[in-house]
């Protein structure tokens, strides 16, 4: 499919000031105080997977790439943070000929990611690695979001097809744009954001709407204008006034009259209100009896993972879901808990791992420069669990790998027969763009044979089972040696 590849709504905008004002203060803070080329190490992480679902889908990377790419003050920036009167002209300098210099690693888009393993790492200097905290944050938040979303939808639907219906009701443009390429890595077979197509190469796609149907004199003739329009992609909205009563009684004779003299077949029609189940089986009958057994049954209106799935297993003849709001704002859970924290620095060229405690366990983060590994059995092809080692650890696969518990350490299991995949890829090298990143499509087709590799436990949606992300044991030792270093401390204090 022809699509601009480099076309993007953020090329007429420089988002280099898209950032929380405390990551410029803390920068002038660096820099006055000397220590602004620090090495430092950020991972990106989230803590609980939304919908109480037992997975994501990861998304969003390739527009945290193409802002790392840009970033770049202008004039203007300068000026504005100029007047705020805060900022040294030493850090103003330094912001004025700033060049990205850090290095990234991510785990690659379309890939199933869990709770507190790192999505995104940086190391470079703290002025830089602390900077870029907010895009990275709301680029990976939002679009796994949603991305994740519409694989639970996809999934209730069992194979039929769903299409992104969502524009309108999307949070501003960007969140249109970048949710409907998240809902195709999710599993969206279409777009309704033309938009989306031009920028991404995915398919887009939509019918009618009521007011076509209403401007015309009769429904009748509403649907035949259409049908002479697209004789060949022929989908019409019966639900205006009354579904079996009129519209699709309509749509029968239009098919009839218009379609089936000149040798073509009618694609569809599509039902927008009303009861879908009752409705759909009712259409589907009409239509059989018509002759009219390969015309497709779509249906919209509000729908999501649990409608779509009720509806199936009271038997709706459905073929097709369009899903808009519910989808495109994941109504059901809107916030995607990613957050990004200082995990270690370097001191004389020596990693020393940092650490955040918490009363909340879950709030205590893993420290150091970490890889993240997924581990199969090599017979069935199915994640096991992921294990996140320290950055020099290797996996021996031809010796049984002991997993175990990082809270109740005395659940243990013994992995043989095994392969290790290392997620995390490196994206820049000291600033320098070294990944290509693959077209939607292309990742679309990831997140669906990787999702297929998880248990059936791990992808329902109802209390699915825990996928475990363990720790080694030599990083599980040094956390645990930090907890009870800075316990101590507080203990003395008291």
């Amino acid at each position: 499919m022809e699509y601009i590849k480099n076309f993007n709504v953020r090329n007429e905008r420089n988002l280099t000031m898209l950032v929380d004002f405390y990551e410029l203060t803390m920068g002038n803070g660096y820099f006055s105080s000397g220590i602004e080329n620090k090495i430092a190490y950020f991972d990106m992480f989230f803590r609980r997977v939304p919908d109480g679902g037992g997975y994501c889908i990861m998304a969003g990377l390739q527009q945290l790439i193409e802002y790392l790419n840009n970033l770049s003050f202008s004039k203007e920036d300068i000026e504005y943070l100029r007047s705020k009167n805060i900022f040294s002209e030493e850090f103003l300098n330094y912001l004025k000929d700033f060049k990205f210099c850090c290095d990234v690693w991510a785990i690659p888009e379309g890939n199933p990611v869990f709770p507190n393993e790192p999505l995104v790492t940086v190391r470079g200097p703290i002025i830089q690695a602390q900077f870029v905290e907010t895009m990275i944050l709301l680029s990976i938040n939002h679009q796994t979001l949603i991305a994740t979303k519409a694989n639970r939808i996809c999934r209730a639907a069992d194979g039929r097809s769903v299409m992104e219906f969502g524009s309108r009701r999307a949070q501003g443009y960007d969140g249109a744009i970048y949710g409907a390429r998240a809902a195709i890595i999710g599993g969206c077979n279409s777009t309704a954001c033309t938009i989306a197509e031009q920028m991404f190469g995915v398919p887009s796609a939509g019918t009618m709407a009521h007011s076509w149907v209403q401007l015309f004199p009769t429904e009748y003739e509403a649907f035949e204008t259409w049908a002479k329009a697209y004789p060949d992609n022929c989908v019409l909205l019966i639900d205006t006034y009354n579904v079996l009563k009129s519209g699709l009684p309509n749509a029968i004779k239009v098919f009839d009259d218009i379609l089936k003299p000149k040798g073509y077949r009618p694609k569809g029609i599509r039902i927008d209100s009303g009861d879908i189940t009752y409705l759909s089986i009712k259409c589907r009958e009409m239509l059989d009896e018509a002759g009219y057994e390969d015309v497709k049954i779509i249906v919209s209106n509000s729908l999501d993972e649990y409608i779509i799935r009720s509806v199936l297993r009271q038997g709706a003849k459905i073929d097709g879901f369009g899903v808009g709001e519910r989808l495109i704002t994941a109504r059901s859970e809107p916030v995607f808990g990613g957050v990004y924290k200082l995990v270690a620095i370097e001191d004389n060229h020596a990693i020393v791992p940092k650490i955040k405690i918490s009363e909340n366990e879950e709030k205590i983060t893993n420290p150091g420069f970490k890889k993240v590994y997924r581990i199969f059995d090599k017979e069935t092809d199915k994640a096991i669990a992921d294990l996140i080692t320290l950055n020099d650890e290797i996996i021996d696969e031809n010796k049984p790998l002991t997993l175990f518990d990082p809270v109740f350490t005395w659940k243990k299991k013994k992995v043989k027969n095994f392969y290790a995949k290392e997620l995390l890829v490196q994206i820049f090298d000291k600033g320098n763009l070294v990944y290509d990143c693959p077209d939607v499509l292309e990742i679309s087709k990831v997140a669906e044979s990787e999702s297929e590799k998880l248990w059936h436990e791990v992808l329902r949606f109802e209390n699915p089972h825990n996928y475990y992300v363990d720790l080694s044991h030599k990083l599980w030792s040094i956390k645990h040696n930090l907890i009870n270093k800075y316990s101590s401390i507080y203990n003395e204090e008291e």
